[in-house]
């Protein structure tokens, strides 16, 4: 069966303080977007990669790709008003049936380990989403003020989030509400269950400058 990876990269960057957006800030002397590429395409050279962008910056990404010679093999879709809408865009460039996959392309250090338990998992249980532990205490805001709750029926999700095809097309045929915060939420609304995989704890968003120090640390 076909495998597809969708790269989500329409972040601006403001969190970053800095004019580039997040997703084209070097680390390691390369752009953390083709890092995130690259990520995938060692998984699988077969994968079909497609990377959806805001149209403003389709034309910053052709400049870099020749810049850094980077010649993996992907296509692009243009970004939308919304997470939702964007995937949606990319849903469209997956022709057959198979796996698809959803993720940001500001984690770039998700483990080969984690990807392909992610994508094996999908044809038993045709959504999967990879996750990790809190460890930290968590409190939970209340009208009176704030009160702590067990953070061992809480976890912190993570991508790749893979899925049939045929799933979660049917799924991006609904109505999008505020209440879609990312794919899972999207194919729960039909009724159907998320099944959870072991995440890696590096496979962090990279969202804050304090984040770029960690994933210079990674890199090493």
């Amino acid at each position: 069966m076909k495998k597809y990876i969708i790269i989500v990269a329409g972040g601006k960057g403001l969190r970053m303080g800095g004019e580039i957006p997040k997703q084209f800030i070097p680390i390691g002397g390369k752009p953390v977007l083709m890092r995130t590429i690259e990520t995938f395409y060692v998984y699988d050279s077969s994968i079909q990669i497609i990377l959806v962008l805001p149209v403003s910056q389709q034309d910053y990404w052709k400049d870099l790709c020749r810049e850094y010679s980077f010649d993996i093999p992907h296509q692009v879709a243009d970004g939308g008003e919304t997470r939702f809408h964007s995937v949606k865009n990319g849903l469209n460039l997956v022709e057959e049936e198979g796996w698809v996959g959803v993720h940001d392309g500001v984690r770039p250090f998700v483990s080969n380990d984690v990807i392909d338990r992610c994508y094996s998992a999908a044809e038993a249980w045709q959504a999967v989403i990879p996750v990790v532990d809190v460890v930290e205490t968590v409190r939970h805001l209340t009208e009176e003020g704030s009160e702590t709750v067990p953070r061992d029926q809480y976890k912190l999700v993570q991508t790749p989030q893979v899925f049939d095809v045929s799933l979660l097309k049917k799924a991006y045929n609904q109505e999008y509400t505020s209440h879609f915060t990312d794919d899972a939420s999207v194919v729960e609304a039909l009724g159907i269950k998320v099944h959870l995989v072991e995440g890696n704890r590096e496979n962090v968003k990279l969202t804050t400058p304090f984040d770029l120090k960690l994933a210079e640390m990674l890199i090493g």
